[in-house]
């Protein structure tokens, strides 16, 4: 079991609920959730396990584009944690990568119980189109996003600071917080897990 501080430790409670391709599929819409995003093979399934203090809560790979539907994760009858499929995976067929963006798209512009976001980004390869585009609209709708630069054990220290700074600077919306993260280093996530209980108990 990995560690996880007692402030976070609710999270530990978490288990997986169930996998959907499509919306009648999804858990009844009542309580809260914050969903993890993402493009692939940027870490969601590491940084949930990580952030839950599981070591196989979320299915890990290193093969992009493995998380096809939309997982949901109960932490009690009124929290859940949400993976939603990874975007910008090229090799990807078409007509499943629109099914990806179509469910996606469903579930973030029409789940009542959805709280804020917890949006990943490598710290090497910075925000990418899909990511902006996915800001802009959270800002749009109003929704709550924490960012996580992720693998910044892959840089030194003062570079993964400016790297921070920057994206901080460049932030498309004000209800956006960043912050460094590495699943791996056990960089950040007693306060990415405390972000996210804040989120489920509807404060940020």
């Amino acid at each position: 079991m990995i560690e996880i501080t007692r402030d976070t430790k609710d999270l530990r409670r978490a288990q997986y609920l169930c996998s959907a391709h499509v919306a009648h599929q999804w858990p009844q819409d009542v309580g809260h959730e914050v969903a993890f995003a993402g493009r692939s093979n940027v870490g969601k399934s590491s940084a949930i396990n990580a952030i839950a203090g599981q070591a196989r809560l979320a299915r890990t790979s290193k093969t992009p584009g493995r998380t096809q539907q939309i997982v949901f994760f109960e932490i009690d009858s009124e929290r859940r944690l949400v993976d939603l499929p990874g975007y910008g995976y090229a090799k990807v067929p078409p007509g499943l990568q629109r099914h990806w963006e179509k469910s996606v798209r469903h579930y973030l512009e029409d789940r009542n119980s959805l709280r804020g976001l917890i949006l990943l980004a490598d710290i090497r390869r910075g925000l990418t189109d899909l990511d902006r585009q996915l800001l802009e609209w959270c800002a749009h709708k109003n929704l709550f996003v924490h960012l996580l630069l992720t693998k910044s054990d892959k840089l030194s220290r003062s570079a993964a600071n400016q790297a921070l700074t920057q994206v901080q600077r460049d932030m498309p919306m004000n209800a956006v917080t960043v912050q460094l993260f590495s699943a791996l280093r056990r960089v950040g996530i007693e306060e990415s897990g405390e972000k996210v209980l804040a989120l489920l108990q509807g404060s940020d």
